[in-house]
C-alpha cells in the first residue's frame, strides 16, 4: 500500500528499502519505538535542507521521547549521503566527513536522521506529490497523526514535538489535550469517563468550566 492512502489507525506498510544505514524493513526499524516518517520532494531542496538541520539539532529531544526518525525522498542513497553533509540555518554550510557542523553536530549525527529511502523504492511515488508530509506511528505500527505541507512551507518542529507529547500522553492516560495545549498545561478528562471514576483517577482534582448552556462536559485536570 502506498503511504498517501494511509488513514489514521491504519498499520504502516512493512516496506523494505535501501537507506543511508543499509537495507531496512520498516517495522523492524521501528521496533518498540514511536516513529516519524518525513517525506521530501527531493534532495538538496532549500526548504528541506533547513528541516534536516532542525531535525538534527532536535535529535536528542526525539530520542528521549523514544521516537525514531526516517526521511523519504525520490533520489538515490548516494545523493542522500551527500545531502547529509549539507544543512542550512540561514545559509548552506559544507561539513567534511567527521567534522562538526556549526552547531556541533557531525555527519554521523545527520546520517542518523537521514535514513532516506532510495529512488528504487515503490513505497511512495513522490514525483507525483510536490509536497512534504509528516507521518507519526505508534509502537503498534499504526498511524497516529499525519500533516501535509506544500513544498514551499517548512515544517514546524516545535509543533511536531508538541503533538508527539500530546499523542504519547493521551495514549497512556484517559485525557485529551485542548486547543493550544503545551506540556505542563491542564488537560481534559475524556467524555467517556464517569465523574466518580475521574475523581479517583485524577487525585490532583477535576474542575469544570462553566458554559452558557450550563452543561458540565468541559472537565479539566492538571497534567498527570
Amino acid at each position: 500500500a502506498a503511504m498517501p492512502g494511509l488513514l489514521l489507525g491504519d498499520e504502516a506498510p512493512n516496506f523494505e528499502a535501501d537507506t543511508t544505514q543499509g537495507r531496512i524493513r520498516f517495522h523492524d526499524f521501528l521496533g518498540d519505538s514511536w516513529g516519524i516518517l518525513f517525506s521530501h520532494p527531493r534532495d538538496f531542496t532549500p526548504v528541506c535542507t533547513t528541516e534536516l538541520g532542525r531535525a538534527a539539532k532536535l535529535a536528542a529531544e526525539f530520542s528521549k521521547r523514544n521516537v525514531k526518525m526516517i526521511a523519504l525522498s525520490i533520489d538515490s542513497v548516494p545523493d542522500h549521503l551527500g545531502w547529509s553533509k549539507v544543512w542550512a540555518l540561514g545559509r548552506h554550510k559544507e561539513s567534511s566527513e567527521g567534522q562538526p557542523t556549526q552547531h556541533g553536530l557531525g555527519t554521523a549525527d545527520l546520517l542518523k536522521i537521514t535514513l532516506a529511502v532510495g529512488q528504487t523504492s515503490s513505497v511512495w511515488p513522490l514525483t507525483l506529490y510536490p509536497c512534504a508530509q509528516v507521518f507519526i506511528f505508534g509502537p503498534d505500527k499504526k498511524l497516529k497523526l499525519s500533516i501535509l505541507y506544500p513544498a514551499t512551507t517548512g515544517r514546524n518542529f516545535d509543533e511536531i514535538l508538541r503533538v508527539v507529547d500530546s499523542l504519547q500522553l493521551t495514549a497512556y492516560k484517559k485525557v485529551a489535550t485542548p486547543v493550544d495545549w503545551k506540556p505542563g498545561d491542564s488537560v481534559m478528562v475524556v467524555p467517556t469517563l464517569p465523574d466518580e471514576e475521574a475523581k479517583k483517577l485524577f487525585p490532583k482534582g477535576v474542575f469544570t468550566k462553566d458554559l452558557p448552556s450550563g452543561k458540565k462536559y468541559l472537565r479539566y485536570t492538571p497534567q498527570p
